[in-house]
């Protein structure tokens, strides 16, 4: 079976699904596609968005929790609150909303569908779903199938460096306002975080496999804690887990007619893992170049990689800096040390210094 669009989206997640409804809204014939049968699950996130990017979850069911700010724990015992106010949401439910606007808006949005080759030079892909392959002929495509982009290796692209993360959801003893934020040599290169959503939290970590394989045993750890201070019910409803790029921005944001968004861009914060207004806003903008370059506008596409280096290029450079030298502290004696942990964490001056 074959078939044409002017632009095939690849991953349905916030960046793909705003590419998707940005150029279907602009008359663009848009097919976007999804591995996974059911958008948005299993949830591989911590659920939190900040403050910008409510109006995106406006939709029944989505909203979770207001968040007011942050609690930053460093290794000895100290800790600081900081304003990071923001939005708890149902990520199955944000991600279904944002593709029901995409689909409202004129794209095609095929779940189960699985990317199996492409042929960029001849703009071909063939499409794996329900049981068989589709050619599809494009003439653009917006790779938005997060950080083991699919799109990336078989235009044989590199591999983007990533952190592993581990979460429970748990019962939340009582209303809680703020995010928790474990800043620890039991994490190295991440963190641990408790993030509330009403009556129950997301509680979990990320870190760095060279220097810690195992991921179940200081969340455990973490989990038995809480526990014992009476912050956090001991049944654990639901584990999940991900993969987090932390390498900065690829080399090229664009390849022939390929354009990457989101985590498939590493446009996630390396330091954070924050990655969702990323991929929205960068989404956004491919499906608007996308358009653009179906106006006979040839640098449409070479604009898109320079407007994204522009926006995001310093933080995640700055970012990727304070990666390497904690680095070079973790399970070394500098790494208990707060001077250390403040100057690799958003919510301390020094991080920015």
């Amino acid at each position: 079976m074959r078939r044409s669009v002017d632009v095939l989206v690849v991953g349905v997640g916030p960046g793909g699904a705003a590419a998707a409804r940005r150029a279907a809204s602009a008359g663009l014939v848009v097919l976007a596609i999804e591995k996974k049968q059911r958008i948005g699950e299993p949830v591989q996130c911590a659920e939190f968005i900040p403050g910008p990017l409510v109006d995106h979850a406006r939709d029944a069911g989505v909203q979770c929790q207001r968040i007011d700010g942050m609690k930053t724990y460093l290794p000895s015992g100290a800790v600081t609150p900081s304003a990071y106010p923001g939005l708890m949401v149902d990520r199955a439910a944000f991600d279904c909303a944002l593709a029901a606007r995409a689909a409202g808006a004129g794209a095609e949005v095929a779940t189960g569908a699985a990317l199996v080759s492409l042929e960029a030079g001849c703009c071909r892909a063939n499409i794996r779903h329900e049981g068989g392959v589709t050619e599809v002929a494009y003439r653009v495509l917006i790779a938005a199938d997060g950080p083991h982009s699919a799109a990336a290796r078989l235009l044989g692209l590199p591999a983007l460096p990533v952190i592993h993360t581990r979460q429970y959801t748990v019962p939340l003893a009582r209303p809680y306002p703020d995010t928790d934020i474990w800043l620890s040599d039991e994490f190295p290169g991440g963190y641990g975080w408790l993030f509330p959503k009403g009556e129950l939290a997301n509680l979990g970590l990320g870190t760095d496999r060279r220097f810690e394989p195992d991921l179940k045993a200081p969340l455990d750890h973490l989990h038995a804690r809480l526990v014992r201070q009476g912050r956090v019910g001991e049944r654990i409803l639901q584990r999940t887990g991900g993969a987090i790029p932390v390498g900065g921005l690829r080399s090229n944001l664009v390849h022939e007619n390929c354009l990457f968004v989101g985590d498939a861009a590493g446009l996630t914060h390396p330091i954070t893992g924050a990655g969702i207004a990323a991929a929205v806003q960068s989404g956004e903008r491919a499906g608007l170049a996308a358009a653009e370059y179906f106006q006979e506008d040839g640098r449409a596409l070479v604009a898109y990689d320079e407007d994204m280096r522009e926006q995001y290029g310093p933080t995640l450079a700055r970012a990727v800096a304070r990666r390497a030298e904690l680095e070079r502290c973790w399970r070394r004696p500098e790494a208990h040390d707060d001077h250390r942990q403040r100057r690799g964490w958003i919510a301390f001056n020094e991080y920015f210094a």
